[in-house]
């Protein structure tokens, strides 16, 4: 995510809710692992500009203030949470006005990475709901986009990430960041790749899934020797990847994934894939932007 001497921000949407804090927490830690400060964000949903003072009416005027109060409370409480944790924690809280999507979308221009929450609602209410952010900001984020699900997922010990791995060049952007991440944390890393045989199943499943074992270890051998202490597992599964990265993550610290590729993960934002793990991986999903 970083570079040495970077001091972009970590970039936390905060809910409104005291008591959904699990991104806030999440968001808190990583800062506090990378060194780097943390940009507690609050958007008031309803942008104000275009209006001459004289032209307010008193009404919106009292509305538009108790907003900004009930925005400055939310954004203290956040961080007076992560003072108690964290009392060294550099903080820069926000308070922002207009449309979620767009503001975070602005603030992943300078984040070392951007974390929302997830309260993983049902499908329709995800989906099409004012709830959720997540997937139109992950169109355009300039950052890795870190999607964390309430309540706090309980990973196994000792702890390991997944990466999903398609072959794509956009693909190996998400294992470099797995390693790292995995690196910073101790962690041992899981590389996944899914294949899905087609319409017509051919008879012989040992040469293609030969193909994409060598595939595999290919891209990930570079990487493992610039990061030696990561205990790396890499394996190839017959199934649809949004199942397969599913259950192989169920136990993990995250789940790191590419927003372009090939394959299973094609158009990925707006395919099932993309729509798939952030609805039912229950641990961090770490969504990785195509450099450039």
């Amino acid at each position: 995510m970083s570079r040495p001497g970077d001091r972009r921000p970590i970039v936390v949407g905060v809910d409104p809710d005291p008591a959904h804090r699990t991104a806030v927490a999440w968001a808190a830690e990583e800062a506090v692992r990378r060194g780097l400060p943390l940009r507690p964000v609050h958007v008031e949903g309803v942008p104000t500009g275009g209006y001459r003072r004289h032209e307010v009416p008193a009404s919106w005027e009292k509305w538009n203030e108790s907003l900004h109060t009930a925005g400055r409370q939310v954004l203290g409480e956040a961080t007076d949470f992560v003072a108690a944790r964290y009392p060294r924690l550099e903080v820069e809280a926000l308070l922002a006005e207009g449309d979620p999507v767009w503001v975070l979308r602005e603030q992943s221009r300078d984040a070392t990475a951007l974390v929302l929450g997830s309260r993983h609602l049902s499908r329709r209410q995800e989906v099409f709901g004012s709830a959720s952010v997540a997937l139109p900001v992950m169109a355009h984020t300039h950052c890795p986009l870190v999607v964390v699900p309430e309540p706090e997922h309980t990973p196994e010990d000792p702890g390991y990430y997944v990466v999903g791995v398609d072959g794509s060049e956009h693909s190996t952007t998400a294992v470099d960041l797995a390693f790292e991440e995995a690196a910073l944390r101790g962690a041992g890393l899981r590389a996944v790749l899914a294949w899905e045989p087609g319409p017509l199943r051919i008879f012989d499943e040992h040469e293609p899934q030969q193909e994409c074992r060598r595939l595999l270890s290919e891209i990930v051998a570079g990487r493992h020797t610039r990061f030696p202490e990561v205990e790396l597992r890499h394996e190839v599964v017959v199934g649809h990847p949004v199942q397969v990265l599913t259950e192989a993550s169920s136990h993990a610290l995250g789940l790191v994934v590419g927003t372009r590729g090939r394959g299973g993960f094609a158009g990925m934002l707006l395919g099932s894939v993309s729509q798939g793990v952030l609805h039912h991986a229950g641990c961090p999903v770490i969504a990785v932007p195509a450099r450039g």
